[in-house]
């Protein structure tokens, strides 16, 4: 069996046009809440990746450390390859940190590149 990394998407990840371009394919995802964070928006920088999404402001998970804060997306299983595709999509505005999702499942989430660290 391959290895799988779970990212938790709660924007444009979700979109097809946006899965399409990124991986060449429609994911199939698990609904799923991320506890402690509130949902903001960011002006994108790069220009590619509004071409792909067809969007300007992308949401972006704030950790809040309220636990009533829920952030609504759905959690989808990457091969290594697509998720260092998806690093390359969000490169420019979000990194990667690994959190655990009100299903107990532990996922990567991308923030805002100025976001400080989760606790």
């Amino acid at each position: 069996m391959s290895t799988i990394e779970w990212v938790f998407s709660y924007g444009t990840l979700q979109l097809p046009e946006v899965q399409r371009a990124n991986y060449g394919r429609l994911l199939d995802g698990v609904a799923d809440q991320l506890p402690g964070y509130r949902t903001e928006y960011l002006a994108i920088s790069n220009p590619e990746v509004v071409a792909v999404s067809g969007i300007a402001e992308h949401p972006v998970a704030r950790h809040s450390g309220n636990l009533e804060d829920r952030v609504l997306g759905t959690r989808y299983a990457l091969t290594p390859d697509e998720l260092v595709a998806t690093d390359t999509y969000e490169s420019a505005d979000y990194h990667r940190v690994l959190v655990e999702l009100a299903s107990g499942v532990s996922a990567w989430l991308y923030v805002a590149r100025t976001q400080p660290p989760t606790p």
